[in-house]
């Protein structure tokens, strides 16, 4: 770490500011704490459906346009985790909370500060990244935060299901997991979840039957009872049991979940889970799909009328470097207008050459995502959801400034 003393002065200015600071007036807060410096910053989040960084608002000052992340430079900034300086002089640094990618600083520097310098690089990384952790906590205390990432209003089934999931991406030094649900607007059942502790890696993917509000109502019970048995102790086996439990509590009309859980334990690569009625997840291992995992059958989640049905538990162990792609029936199914669905071999085929040309594991899933999205076009479709966990180090790194 290199950055100077004012660097410094101004974290700290910011962090004494950050204690009693209104959601809506961060960007007038950071460059409040910049002004010693001569230094003026535009923050940038980034919408919902991935595809713009959309400027915060700043009082006094223009609002600027939105900046497309596949054909810009800032945008190159925000995918690869990197800070870049523009023609103009302008420093583009990315904004995280942890391994989050939330958006972008543009950073105005005058004259006597270079853009290449390692001082001022480390500078306003030391800044983006206490924003990265305001804008995580500050998301909650208001609207503004929320609004400046959307393009359009939320049906009342997306309010519901963004507020149940957990950040998109995490990360520690061994094991990487990110996830990405398209239609981010108008969602059906799908959900996901994950929790690392004592060395345990708990991962989950979801998909109620039917959609909108109905499906994402049936989610949210499985989601909640999930998480209840966890946070009690309970084994994967119990897991399963659990969320059968929690479904039949409140309906008895059919209605049932599909699912995948599964536990690593990050030290040993050991991998276990379950697979109630969902598609297979695809192990990728030295860059290539090499199978899917197919065992650990059993019905879906709330159709155990009969009493809890118990799950068989399969177990792989991994390899280093190994990726481990978890997706729901909206990926592969979705269809083009003339009814050819996006397939798994295309879903294989494409997360080869994302992984092989070393992208980190959320702007895979990004690209991945936005290919479904492209194949479906304008049409309706089901959820398309994906997890991706990568057990690896060096996958870890990517996904840090």
């Amino acid at each position: 770490m290199t950055a100077t003393g004012p660097w410094l002065r101004a974290l700290a200015d910011l962090l004494d500011r950050s204690h009693r600071l209104p959601p809506d007036t961060l960007p007038e807060a950071v460059n409040a704490a910049l002004g010693d410096l001569g230094v003026t910053v535009t923050a940038y989040l980034v919408d919902a459906e991935q595809e713009w960084l959309r400027p915060l608002p700043e009082a006094g000052r223009p609002l600027p346009e939105p900046l497309p992340i596949d054909t810009s430079l800032p945008g190159r900034a925000y995918t690869d985790v990197r800070a870049r300086a523009g023609q103009d002089g302008r420093l583009w640094v990315p904004v995280v909370d942890g391994t989050e990618r939330l958006g972008l600083l543009a950073v105005s520097l005058p004259n006597g500060l270079d853009p290449e310098d390692d001082a001022v690089r480390d500078g306003c990384r030391l800044i983006a990244g206490l924003i990265g952790h305001l804008v995580a906590s500050k998301t909650a205390y208001g609207d503004l935060l929320r609004r400046a990432r959307r393009s359009a209003p939320m049906a009342l089934s997306a309010e519901l299901l963004w507020q149940l999931l957990p950040p998109l991406t995490f990360a520690t030094e061994a094991v990487v997991v990110s996830a990405i649900l398209e239609p981010c607007y108008e969602v059906g059942g799908d959900a996901f979840d994950y929790a690392l502790d004592g060395g345990t890696l708990a991962l989950a993917i979801l998909d109620g039957v039917g959609h909108g509000l109905p499906a994402v109502l049936t989610t949210s019970v499985a989601l909640s009872a999930l998480r209840a048995a966890r946070r009690a102790g309970t084994e994967l086996a119990g897991l399963a049991a659990a969320v059968d439990a929690g479904l039949r509590s409140q309906w008895t009309d059919g209605r049932f979940v599909t699912g995948q859980l599964a536990s690593l334990d990050v030290d040993s690569g050991r991998l276990r889970y379950v697979n109630a009625g969902h598609p297979a997840p695809v192990l990728l291992r030295r860059g290539r799909a090499v199978r899917a995992l197919t065992g650990g059958r059993r019905i879906p989640f709330g159709l155990a009328f009969g009493g809890p049905t118990a799950a068989e538990v399969a177990e792989i162990r991994l390899e280093p470097g190994d990726r481990l792609l978890l997706h729901t029936d909206g990926v592969t199914e979705a269809r083009n207008a003339a009814g050819e669905m996006f397939g798994l071999p295309r879903m294989a085929d494409l997360a080869e050459r994302l992984v092989g040309s070393g992208l980190a594991a959320p702007e895979t899933l990004r690209r991945l995502s936005r290919a479904v999205t492209e194949h479906r076009g304008t049409g309706s479709g089901d959820d398309a959801t994906m997890v991706l966990l990568e057990w690896s180090g060096e996958a870890a790194a990517r996904v840090e400034p």
